[in-house]
Formats: C-alpha cells, sequence, structure tokens
C-alpha cells in the first residue's frame, strides 16, 4: 500500500515537473513576442501625407466615393487608423500606400497627360466591377469603404461622359477592315514597330467593350496561336498580339450595333528579357488614321502593365485570349 502511494506521489511529481515545464517554455514564448512586438514599434514605418499638388476635379458624387474607397492608398490624404498604426500590420499598410500612390495618385493627378487620366479612371471601373478593388483585407478592416451597385453605376455613367467616350466619327473616310499604313512605318517609344501585316494573321477573338463603348478585333502570330492551341502559359518569346479598336455606333432599327470610328492599333510583344520590368511585355498604341505612337516616353508601358496585373495576373497578364 504504502510502495503504491509512493509511486503515486512520484507520478504527480514528474507531472507536475513536466506542467511547470510547458509554463517555463510558454512564459518565455510570450515574452520573446512581446518584447519583439514592442520593439517593432519603434521601427514601425511613418505615415506621412505629401503636399497635395493637384487633386482630381470630378463631381462631388464621384468625389465622395474616392475618397470613401480609394484615397487611403492612392492619395496624399492617407488617413491610417489607429490599429493601422500598430506593427506588424503597419508594414503591410505602408507597403499598400506606396505600391498605391506608385500607381496613380489623386493627389497630383495633373502628372498624367489627359488620356492617361481617362485610361486610369477606365481601370478603377473595371477593378471595382470585378471585386479586385478595393482589397478584401482592407474591406474587412474599413468595412465603410466597401462599395455599392449604386456607386459603381455612379462611376460608370461619369467615365461614359469623358471626351474619349465621344471621337469624332471617321467611319465615313475608313471602313472599318481597312487599313492605313503610313509610308514611313511608325515605331513606339518602347521601340516596338507597327506590323503592319497583322491582317495576315489570326483572329484569335474579338470584344465589345464597355470600357470607351469600344469594339475590338485580336489577332495573333503564330507563335501565340499556337501557343493558345498548346495551352502554354507563360507565353514564349516572340508571341505578338494586336488589338484593333473602333467605336460603336447606336444600334440601329433591327438591333445590330456596328463599328464607328477607328480608334487605334493596340501591340504587345513577348520578350521576358528586354520587357521584363513589365511582366515580359512590351507595349505600343497607335493612334488614329496617321497611326501616332502613343506617349511622349516608355513609362506609359508602365501604366499598361499595371491594369494587367490587376485583372489578368493568372493569365500572363493577357486580356481576351482563351487560355482556357
Amino acid at each position: 500500500m504504502l510502495a503504491a502511494t509512493a509511486g503515486r506521489g512520484s507520478f504527480t511529481d514528474m507531472e507536475t515537473r513536466k506542467f511547470t515545464s510547458r509554463q517555463r517554455k510558454w512564459i518565455i514564448t510570450a515574452g520573446i513576442v512581446l518584447f519583439v512586438g514592442i520593439g517593432l514599434q519603434f521601427t514601425s514605418p511613418a505615415f506621412t501625407n505629401p503636399p497635395v499638388t493637384n487633386e482630381i476635379a470630378v463631381p462631388d458624387e464621384v468625389l465622395a466615393i474616392f475618397q470613401k474607397a480609394c484615397y487611403d492608398c492612392h492619395s496624399n490624404n492617407s488617413q491610417p487608423t489607429w490599429y493601422d498604426r500598430i506593427a506588424p500590420a503597419s508594414y503591410l499598410v505602408a507597403s499598400d500606400i506606396r505600391e498605391g500612390r506608385s500607381r496613380f495618385n489623386f493627389s497630383d493627378w495633373d502628372k498624367n497627360p489627359p488620356a492617361v487620366r481617362e485610361l486610369l479612371l477606365w481601370e478603377m471601373v473595371n477593378t471595382i466591377e470585378q471585386h479586385k478593388m478595393p482589397l478584401a483585407l482592407y474591406t474587412w478592416a474599413h468595412p465603410e469603404a466597401k462599395l455599392t451597385a449604386t456607386d459603381l453605376t455612379t462611376l460608370k455613367n461619369y467615365v461614359n461622359t469623358l471626351p474619349g467616350r465621344h471621337r469624332v466619327d471617321t467611319a465615313a473616310i475608313m471602313q472599318p477592315d481597312a487599313s492605313h499604313t503610313p509610308v514611313n512605318t511608325p515605331v513606339s517609344t518602347t521601340g516596338i514597330a507597327y506590323p503592319a501585316d497583322y491582317k495576315n494573321w489570326t483572329i484569335i477573338s474579338s470584344t465589345d467593350k464597355f470600357d470607351g463603348g469600344s469594339m475590338r478585333v485580336v489577332y495573333g502570330n503564330d507563335i501565340m496561336v499556337r501557343a493558345i492551341e498548346a495551352h502554354q502559359l507563360p507565353f514564349p518569346d516572340g508571341a505578338t498580339i494586336v488589338k484593333v479598336v473602333w467605336g460603336k455606333q447606336p444600334a440601329d432599327s433591327a438591333g445590330n450595333v456596328l463599328p464607328g470610328n477607328f480608334q487605334n492599333v493596340q501591340v504587345m510583344v513577348k520578350d521576358s528579357k528586354q520587357y521584363a520590368s513589365t511582366e515580359g511585355w512590351g507595349f505600343a498604341k497607335f493612334d488614329g488614321l496617321q497611326l501616332k505612337p502613343y506617349g511622349k516616353t516608355a513609362d506609359f508601358a508602365i501604366t499598361c502593365i499595371n491594369c494587367h496585373r490587376e485583372l489578368v495576373p493568372d493569365q500572363d497578364f493577357v486580356f481576351n485570349i482563351p487560355t482556357k
């Protein structure tokens, strides 16, 4: 009996020692976490708002939408909450603000040419419509930033009043299936020459886009077509896409919607080394009947890839391509 009792006493002592040891480990771990957490607060990034040089000018109802859903990351009027300032969350918030301002900034809106401003506004509408923006993590922490269907309709109605939505109709002097090739082949600031023979390529797809009320026909060269047929992603170097864009005329009495004014030819060329900074894709756009190269510098390609990164990262950053 004494032996059994002594045995049980030894077992209890052993369990007590194990429990004490386990407690000690938890206390040490908690202490380390607390120490690191406190240390992070001293190195937490500072949130600064540079001066506002030229804030975007839009109707009040549109501005209110941008302010509630976009301004914290895409303006110089960021208003992080107290919990946004606590590390390690503060590091993520600071990174999002840097990234957001680098893509577009409502507080220095005038640094963008008018055509780029319009493109950015359409990019906003598209990313909101596809639930890419605002970021889900942001709306979880800031539920007041969630956008409604009414908000989206308000934005769509506004962007449809922009100048690019109503261009001068040139259909009378240029048929939709015609081509205008200048004597000297235009070359984009990104180094891409206008591919005059694209009409002999394969038509990959056609699209009717709410963005600007435009209709598009997409062509691919042989390398692109073979990659599509083989379901090859990412696309190989040399793959080239040409998108020809027309405006849309109002539907006729039979409900047919016909191409209107010719707008531009857009080109994407895959070269993973030359265009490494834009995910391996080179961009070019040739505007109007004279096929004038778009953009004064090659920087416009950054705006292009930002939109592609946001909306089609799983398709090697290419829109309107049957990859599945």
